[in-house]
């Protein structure tokens, strides 16, 4: 059940990509931001998705803020693979947009998607000024310099720092490049609908964390043909990870804690957040 209505809202957020992108010239640059949204579990997206349903918003405009987010978060991994950060040739199976093209276009394809997820957090269709207006500031909040940005440059500062770092450093530094855009999606319905945002904010701080231990876990477990990216980067590096600092067995039941946590803050939605439990289960079962 849980897996269809992933694979439903996957699809759906294909769709919508795939009609935004359509009324774009075909530049190469719009070809490899296709391609960098291609595929994926759209996990953001459906985050998105499934707070608008628990607060009665209108899919038609919440689409729009849940194709966002996979556009945003996939700008992201387009520049997390270039030379100059993680340096990788695959991502999803397929060849990374600056291995597919080059550079200079992986830039501007990750730049024109993050330009894009504000445009269409922005659209009429999305609901109020004010509505619109609060998701835009909120996003560029969680993706910038006090979010994913800010985390991905604490990472970037630890490979050369000569002092690995602690396990509240890396907490730290995940809940900025991982958990920040997690945050912001399950919490996209409470905002859309001007209720409290506490229940989904707590429950999605413990399930971004969650996803990223099982990430780590999966650094050192996966195959890379499974996952569909390089695996063991992070032991070969010497990066401080929760793997690395609490041992393999420690990270998974501190995961499995996460995971119990995430759920015992849906409590006020009663059974309406059932999907939501299984995606945070799903977050530390998953193989990929």
């Amino acid at each position: 059940m849980f897996r269809q209505r992933l694979t439903d809202c996957a699809d759906a957020i294909q769709t919508h990509l795939d009609h935004v992108l359509s009324e774009f010239e075909r530049l190469p640059v719009v070809d490899a931001m296709a391609h960098a949204t291609n595929g994926g579990k759209r996990l953001r997206g459906f985050l998105v998705l499934e707070s608008a349903r628990l607060h009665d918003i209108d899919p038609k405009a919440a689409i729009w803020p849940a194709t966002a987010i996979e556009a945003l978060h996939a700008y992201s991994l387009v520049h997390d693979d270039l030379p100059c950060m993680d340096d990788d040739d695959l991502r999803r199976g397929q060849p990374t947009v600056h291995k597919k093209w080059e550079e200079a276009t992986a830039v501007l394809a990750g730049d024109a998607l993050q330009t894009l997820a504000f445009e269409m957090v922005t659209r009429p269709e999305v609901g109020t000024g004010d509505v619109r207006a609060n998701l835009a500031a909120s996003l560029a909040k969680a993706s910038g310099a006090q979010g994913m940005v800010l985390g991905q440059a604490l990472d970037i500062a630890a490979e050369t720092s000569i002092v690995p770092l602690s396990l509240a450093q890396v907490t730290t530094l995940q809940q900025g490049k991982t958990g920040a855009l997690i945050e912001w999606s399950a919490t996209v319905g409470a905002r859309m609908s001007d209720s409290d945002l506490a229940p989904l904010s707590t429950y999605s701080k413990a399930l971004g964390l969650a996803f990223q231990i099982a990430d780590d876990i999966l650094d050192v477990e996966g195959d890379a043909a499974t996952i569909g990216k390089a695996t063991g980067k992070d032991a070969g590096a010497g990066k401080a990870t929760f793997v690395s600092l609490l041992g393999l067995d420690e990270a998974k039941r501190r995961a499995s804690q996460l995971v119990e946590s995430a759920s015992d803050a849906l409590s006020v939605y009663g059974n309406n957040a059932t999907a939501l439990r299984d995606a945070a289960a799903f977050v530390v079962a998953r193989k990929n």
